[in-house]
């Protein structure tokens, strides 16, 4: 049975991006350059960069391999762009022509546009009638594999409040942001169940929940 699930960076205080987003800085405010060096510096890490010896390394590239798997995939339109009101820009994402998707994307949008094949089988579809209905084209496009709600947090909160996410995945990163786009933000209280966590190694800490019903 498909299985819904998010991962997120956070910093410590919940935050997936900082304050004072604009296109040259789509993070924020993070404590670096904008692009999300401190919050996402993990997934890049390498061997030899690893300040555990590799032990980092393993988990990153298991964390890496699960955002890679879905079969699909679901993200709001400020994690596509910053292009706001109509389609007035050839805006492609913000991934170049080889998306990591690799797999169908549904963005979330008011504003229709024809879907946009990208290489390395990605195709972006504009979903005008809500975030049930982008679930529901992205089952069907994974068949028997999993859907990733993508982001950012505010259309990961959207998923929660309905309850449509089974599983959440949160990759913490040891700083604080103070401000910006946090998760959780409006969702009603949740019971979680911790079902992987293992221990903490380098810049990051992997966390996986079921979300109870």
């Amino acid at each position: 049975m498909t299985k819904v699930t998010s991962d997120l960076s956070i910093s410590a205080d919940g935050y997936s991006a900082g304050p004072n987003q604009t296109e040259e800085r789509p993070f924020g405010d993070d404590g670096g350059d904008g692009w999300g060096d401190k919050l996402h510096a993990w997934m890049f890490e390498t061997p030899e960069e690893d300040p555990a010896g590799g032990d980092a390394n393993v988990q990153a590239a298991a964390a890496r391999a699960e955002v890679a798997a879905p079969g699909a995939f679901v993200m709001g339109r400020n994690m596509f762009g910053p292009v706001r009101g109509e389609w007035d820009r050839d805006w492609k994402g913000w991934w170049g022509d080889d998306p990591p998707f690799h797999a169908p994307v549904f963005v979330l949008t008011h504003y229709p546009r024809d879907p946009q094949p990208m290489n390395g089988g990605t195709t972006y579809h504009f979903v005008t009638d809500g975030i049930e209905s982008a679930l529901k084209q992205a089952r069907e496009a994974a068949g028997d594999g999993d859907v990733s709600i993508q982001g950012g947090a505010t259309t990961i909160n959207q998923y929660l409040a309905a309850g449509l996410i089974d599983e959440l995945r949160l990759h913490i990163v040891p700083l604080t942001l103070g401000a910006g786009t946090r998760l959780f933000d409006g969702v009603p209280p949740l019971k979680l169940r911790q079902v992987e966590s293992p221990a903490a190694k380098g810049s990051v800490t992997h966390v996986t929940y079921r979300v109870l019903r």
